[in-house]
């Protein structure tokens, strides 16, 4: 059988191979900790659940238009208004099957075979996939070099071709935790605008910043920001919804016109009843975001504390979204339970096999020796995969 290049260059989410690999076990009955995926472990806030129920009752499950449901991008509209300080019309925005989905159909709107796709590295892992399932080149810009993890101007210049088309920001940012000041975000959109790139935000992580930092969305740093950056983001996050897979973007209509284009041969659009659940959560109480940045703030310095106990491993504090990516480079190169560990794959397959700890390997992420936690989880769940972190380093046969 002959598979296309897509299909075939293709590589499998290590986030979901890790998770496969943990689940399999936990069925057959071992003790597993997992930090795989990242997903609130909160159940999704009942208003949004009883208006999913009101929408099957009412039978509100049809076809919407592929754009959205109108009054859903009516209010997603105002909220980029009053929360982003973007003035979006609601025909510049469009909903979604999860903002996994939004980000993929904006790349096939602006890149094409041979563009040049810019990413600051360590980056979420989906962003490369999709760019070269474009047809486009993933170019990684390092900050691991750098004190915080930034991306820098001078990087991003110095990583500018005539093949660069797009730059990809995250902040807060899935791996790293960091998030980038409004006056940081203003100097990176200055140099993408001096070289005509378009520039993706994915701001899944909008609510969850810590340490009284502000997010901020550069698509509002003025007109000629707003013509070229897409916004994106997901109520997955926010609202405890990843299952839901309800994400939206806004940006040029243009643009957006095209994007629900491309979406109404895809997916025809997003679930009608998600959609209701969605406009819910964002006009009913918003305290169960306010309550669940709490309890990730509490569980982020609980878990970073923690692994900067463990010899071999230092890890930066992270000031936004629920993932840490701790530098454990110190351990590689050594035996663990009779296996020789070289690389942050092997280590996270010997972390599973010998203490039962699940992460994902940070080579993943564009960040080779360093492997990705996530704090969404509960704090003896933490406090338990610390302690067999601590048993797993001082099992080193070297």
């Amino acid at each position: 059988m002959s598979l296309s290049k897509v299909a075939t260059n293709a590589k499998a989410s290590a986030t979901i191979a890790l998770n496969s690999k943990a689940k399999a076990l936990a069925r057959e009955g071992v003790d597993v900790v997992s930090f795989t995926v990242g997903e609130p472990d909160f159940d999704t806030p009942e208003n949004i659940k009883q208006a999913a129920h009101r929408a099957i009752q009412s039978g509100f499950t049809k076809y919407q238009p592929a754009a959205g449901m109108p009054q859903l991008r009516a209010a997603l509209a105002q909220k980029l208004r009053t929360q982003n300080g973007v003035d979006y019309a609601p025909e510049e925005v469009f909903v979604s099957n999860g903002s996994k989905q939004a980000l993929y159909v904006l790349m096939l709107c602006l890149v094409e075979e041979g563009d040049e796709v810019l990413l600051s590295a360590p980056y979420w892992v989906s962003y490369a996939e999709q760019a070269r399932m474009c047809g486009a080149e993933p170019v990684a810009i390092d900050t691991m070099a750098t004190p915080d993890m930034k991306l820098t101007p001078a990087l991003l210049e110095a990583a500018i071709s005539d093949r660069s088309k797009l730059l990809v920001l995250n902040s807060p940012c899935n791996p790293t935790g960091v998030v980038l000041t409004g006056d940081e975000l203003r100097a990176l959109v200055e140099v993408a605008l001096e070289h005509e790139l378009w520039v993706i935000s994915d701001e899944a992580y909008e609510p969850l910043v810590y340490d009284g930092l502000e997010h901020v969305s550069p698509a509002s740093f003025g007109d000629e920001a707003r013509r070229k950056v897409l916004t994106v983001n997901s109520f997955s996050k926010t609202y405890a919804m990843t299952g839901w897979r309800i994400g939206y973007a806004a940006g040029p209509a243009e643009v957006i016109q095209a994007a629900a284009r491309l979406q109404s041969h895809m997916t025809t659009g997003a679930d009608s009843i998600a959609q209701k659940a969605a406009l819910e959560a964002l006009s009913g109480p918003q305290d169960s975001v306010a309550e669940m940045r709490q309890a990730f703030d509490r569980r982020r310095r609980l878990l970073v504390e923690g692994l900067n106990e463990v010899p071999g491993i230092s890890c930066m504090m992270p000031q936004g979204a629920f993932y840490a990516l701790p530098d454990c480079r110190a351990l590689l190169g050594k035996s663990y339970g009779g296996r020789r560990v070289e690389n942050s794959v092997e280590l996270c397959e010997a972390l599973l096999e010998q203490v039962q700890v699940a992460v994902v390997p940070g080579a993943a992420f564009g960040a080779e020796g360093y492997v990705r936690f996530h704090y969404a989880t509960s704090e003896e769940t933490i406090g338990k995969a610390l302690q067999r972190l601590h048993a797993f380093v001082e099992g080193c046969d070297d």
